[in-house]
This record gives structure tokens, C-alpha cells and sequence, in this order.
């Protein structure tokens, strides 16, 4: 399966249940926000929408879903308004925010010197934080350092391409879209 992205407005709650198991309904119930609510029923609903009402949903050790029964790889995200979903054959990685999200507060602890220097793009802050969400979601464990431990070499946000690294692994290829108001970067 080529990776597919879905980058959605939240749907209602009545719209989600259409496609959620009534276990996932009365666990969003358990959520006090009605934006959390929706949230986690979207992107459940977008998942059984594209591969069917039967499919399942679970999650591994380290809190990752994943579909088992499948030889498929699922990534979510969420942000205030949309969700992104990336099913693929292969292990994927998304994250979304806002372009209008501030990371100014943020970019200490998340944006080094040298990420920096790699564009002088407005939309670099909200590119790197994506990315590095990303990253810390395809490494698949815990306790990475942000900062350091997950870096971007390479940008090129005109042709929505950048490159990072997990630790001193390999380079991973990671693409950025700009969609609905919201960047998006996926891996694959």
C-alpha cells in the first residue's frame, strides 16, 4: 500500500460514532473536553472509513496505535480543529499544528543553533516542531532527548522537503504540506 495521509476537520461526535465501536464512544465519554472527545473519535473513524468498520484498533507498550491483524502501520495526530492519519505498509510518522501556534515560548528547548540556520522561512519553527514530533513518534520509544537527540540537517520548505535524524541513526526523508491552515509533516 502506497502511505496515504488524511489531514480532517474533527467531525461531530454524532458523525464519529457512525464509524467508532460503542467501547470507543463511552471511552471518549471519559474525556472532559469536548474537543479531546472528538479528537479521538475522528481519527478512529477516518482509520475505519478507509479500511473498514471491522478493523481494530490497539495500542502497543509504548502507547502507539496500531492495527493488528494487519500487515498495516498507522500515525496520528491532532491539533486544535484537525487530525491527520497516516496508514501505511511501512512504519509512518505525523504531526500537525496550527501555522498560527506561537513557538516562540518553545524554541529553546526544541530548535537548535544549527536548525536555525537552515531557512529563513516563517514557517521553520512550526516545520522543526512537526518534524521532531515525528521523529520521536517513527523512533518508537521513549526518553529521546528533543533538543539534540532529534535533529533536522536539511530544509528545503518550498519543496516541502526536509531531512532529519533519530540519535546517530541514518538520514529520515520527511515531507511537509501546508493544508487547511495546519502543517503537516509525514514520514514516509
Amino acid at each position: 500500500m502506497t502511505p496515504r495521509l488524511f489531514v480532517e476537520p474533527l467531525m461531530t461526535e454524532q458523525e464519529a460514532a457512525a464509524w467508532t465501536t460503542a467501547g470507543e464512544v463511552a471511552a471518549a465519554q471519559a474525556f472532559g473536553s469536548e474537543q479531546r472527545r472528538r479528537e479521538f473519535l475522528t481519527w478512529r473513524a477516518v482509520v475505519r472509513r478507509e479500511l473498514g468498520r471491522g478493523v481494530r484498533i490497539e495500542y502497543d507498550a509504548v502507547g502507539v496505535p496500531r492495527l493488528p491483524g494487519t500487515p498495516l502501520h498507522l500515525s496520528v495526530a491532532h491539533c486544535r480543529g484537525h487530525v491527520a492519519v497516516c496508514i501505511s505498509d511501512r512504519p509512518c510518522a505525523v504531526d500537525i499544528e496550527p501555522e498560527t501556534r506561537d513557538f516562540s515560548p518553545a524554541l529553546p528547548r526544541y530548535l537548535s543553533p544549527e536548525e536555525r540556520a537552515l531557512s529563513d522561512d516563517p514557517l521553520l519553527p512550526a516545520a522543526v516542531w512537526c518534524a521532531k514530533e515525528a521523529l520521536y513518534k517513527f523512533a518508537g520509544r521513549k526518553g529521546i532527548d528533543l533538543l539534540y537527540g532529534l535533529r533536522v540537517e536539511r530544509a528545503d520548505l518550498r519543496a516541502g522537503k526536509l531531512t532529519g535524524r533519530i540519535e546517530n541513526g541514518g538520514p529520515v526523508e520527511l515531507s511537509v504540506y501546508r493544508i487547511d491552515g495546519c502543517v503537516v509533516v509525514a514520514i514516509p
